[in-house]
């Protein structure tokens, strides 16, 4: 397992060997051990809301079978490591894992920024997450296009 120590945390590196839903991963590490990896920064639709499925297939495009870097600090309740995953971006084989794949998932409407978790990011991702939905929704893509599309963390509580 590649585990290297960050000033703010930790770096696991691996393959994407599975993609459960829009904000949740498994990664295989160098020693053959999965992680399972919840995308930090976004809440994403689920399987059973609509545009669930759209949103774990366009997770799935970005990353699925391809080597990530997941920046991350803690673990949530059902021991997740709780992380940026950073992704070399499909049209630019040259590019180093420079794509954030929580933020694409907001740039095309088929994730929530997660505000409540507002306070683990660092402030340039704040902006870019905040002001990256608010044009998502200005554009109307994704989950965007519905009149008033339900956030998953309402969603879970009915």
């Amino acid at each position: 397992m590649l585990l290297i120590s960050a000033a703010q945390g930790e770096t696991l590196t691996g393959i994407v060997v599975g993609v459960s839903d829009g904000d949740t991963i498994t990664v295989l590490d160098a020693e053959r051990q999965q992680h399972k990896i919840r995308l930090s920064g976004i809440d994403a639709p689920e399987k059973a809301q609509p545009f669930g499925q759209r949103s774990k297939e366009n997770l799935s495009r970005l990353v699925f079978n391809k080597e990530v870097a997941v920046e991350w600090t803690k673990r949530d309740r059902y021991t997740r490591i709780v992380g940026k995953v950073m992704v070399q971006p499909s049209n630019c084989p040259t590019c180093g894992k420079t794509l954030d794949a929580g933020h694409a998932q907001i740039t095309v409407g088929l994730a929530w920024w997660y505000r409540k978790y507002a306070n683990e990011q660092t402030l340039q991702d704040r902006g870019r997450y905040d002001s990256d939905e608010l044009e998502a929704k200005a554009r109307r893509v994704g989950l965007w296009r519905d009149i008033d599309p339900m956030p998953p963390w309402d969603w879970r509580h009915r």
